[in-house]
């Protein structure tokens, strides 16, 4: 009888052979050679650098008023100058990068729980479900995205909550639509038959063999859609309907800097620009990612 010894370099071998980890490698290494992209995952990083790092970066408590620096221009002491109330706009910014991403993290992860539920129970059972389900994602797609919002935060009032909310909800049919799609593709699969034929429960097949095999377009989706998030945030705060003064929040503070764009610019330029590369970073990532998890581009 013959008996088989395996080698460092065989076990070696088989463990680097795993389908699921190839294909994260080749991801990686697809993301890794295209440089807008890891010019956008850099940005990302920065940000959230800042935001975690924000008590330790900031050099003024963002809240401090000091009337006898008010209005000053970028100098040594305060590099984005100071605003109309004496508060160093550098420090507020920095803190504004907590307040900014966590409404647009948290406004996506609201819509993408509600969005991947209502497209896989309306992708897998189908029929009349699917009726149903699909009916109500056209009617809330038939309202404009900020209408929506505008229409929520008018219901339950002005605040930051509100605002990561009402930015959820009209993120939802985004979701849902792309995952019925997904979810419509791969249940025709064979291995799917083969798994309810064996006696698997729906729940199971759904969120076990079917989720996790219709990942790439969620996580796409998920990414550009934190750009569209952090933008309309911003928009709502700035019309007076998300944070409210003295928090500094970018929208808000682009707020109170319009009234100056002519006595003191740099109040209004730099949480604008705070925005700007923050959404443009995640656009030009989720760009890249979207190249990386299509199959179809080489």
């Amino acid at each position: 009888m013959e008996v088989q010894v395996k080698t460092g370099e065989t076990i070696l071998a088989e463990e680097t052979s795993n389908p699921r980890l190839e294909k994260w490698k080749d991801i990686i290494y697809k993301l890794s050679r295209n440089k807008a992209a890891v010019a956008g995952g850099i940005i990302i990083l920065f940000y959230l650098a800042v935001a975690a790092f924000a008590p330790w970066l900031a050099p003024y408590d963002p809240y401090e008023i000091n009337l006898d620096n008010r209005m000053q221009s970028p100098s040594i002491d305060h590099w984005m100058g100071t605003d109309d109330k004496g508060r160093d706009i550098l420090s507020r910014i920095i803190y504004g990068s907590r307040l900014s991403m966590g409404v647009g993290f948290a406004s996506v992860l609201f819509g993408a729980v509600f969005g991947i539920v209502l497209g896989l129970v309306a992708g897998y059972y189908g029929r009349w479900v699917d009726s149903i389900v699909m009916r109500i994602i056209d009617v809330m797609l038939a309202f404009p995205g900020i209408l929506l919002a505008l229409a929520i935060i008018s219901a339950l009032g002005p605040s930051l909550i509100n605002v990561t909310i009402a930015v959820g909800v009209f993120s939802v049919p985004l979701f849902a639509r792309i995952v019925r799609g997904s979810t419509l593709e791969v249940k025709k699969l064979e291995y799917i038959d083969a798994i309810r034929s064996l006696g698997a429960r729906d729940i199971t097949i759904i969120f076990i063999h079917i989720l996790p095999n219709i990942l790439s377009p969620i996580i796409v989706q998920g990414s550009l859609r934190l750009a569209t998030a952090i933008l309309s945030a911003a928009g709502l705060s700035f019309l007076g309907l998300g944070a409210q003064p003295p928090s500094p929040e970018w929208g808000t503070m682009l707020s109170s800097g319009r009234d100056f764009l002519f006595s003191a610019p740099y109040m209004a330029l730099f949480p604008g620009l705070a925005i700007s590369i923050l959404v443009l970073g995640f656009n030009i990532f989720g760009d890249g990612l979207r190249d990386a998890l299509d199959p179809r581009m080489k």
